[in-house]
């Protein structure tokens, strides 16, 4: 039973990994389009005939699903220490919300701080390497990707926390703290 609660788990993480980019992806588009016009769609060697956002929107996917497997396998794998199966369902699922807030929160202030500190003359590299037409959008296109993946590794650690803690309630419950 709890290998599958575990598979279930890993599932639905990478799912959510995958919606997560789909949409963050939506918002880097909005603010940077060369982003994935000039460098993201040939690097995941998206199809110029679909639609740009639908081709924004599977980048996305392609770019974030196996940070569920990342996040997932630690902290589900530290699960299958807590004796309830409902219990290691319930916060699983939290880990997984928990990941997410903390990598959507580091985005949007990677974005914030990119708006704030990053100026034409800190980007005109890109122009150099890169036919952009603004390398200042698309530096801070950039910040705010490199901070979700900054994000997802303090989703980690926030989730590890959460579920660690939970295990060593439960197995106290369970057995009694003379048991650990």
């Amino acid at each position: 039973m709890k290998l599958r609660i575990f598979l279930a788990l890993l599932a639905l993480a990478c799912f959510a990994g995958a919606i997560f980019g789909a949409l963050h992806d939506q918002v880097s588009y909005t603010v940077g389009p060369e982003y994935f016009t000039i460098l993201k769609f040939e690097q995941f060697q998206i199809d110029p005939a679909l639609p740009t956002r639908v081709g924004v929107a599977l980048v996305g996917v392609l770019a974030s699903w196996w940070m569920g497997s990342v996040i997932g396998v630690p902290v589900f794998g530290l699960g299958l220490l807590i004796p309830d199966n409902g219990t290691c369902w319930r916060v699983g699922l939290a880990c997984i919300g928990v990941s997410m807030v903390a990598t959507a929160l580091a985005a949007a202030a990677g974005l914030v701080l990119a708006f704030v500190n990053l100026t034409p003359a800190d980007t005109a590299f890109w122009a150099e390497i890169f036919p952009l037409t603004d390398p200042l959008n698309f530096g801070r296109v950039a910040w705010m990707h490199n901070a979700s993946y900054l994000g997802g590794g303090l989703g980690l650690v926030l989730a590890l926390v959460l579920m660690a803690m939970t295990v060593r309630r439960t197995r106290r419950q369970k057995w009694g703290a003379t048991h650990e």
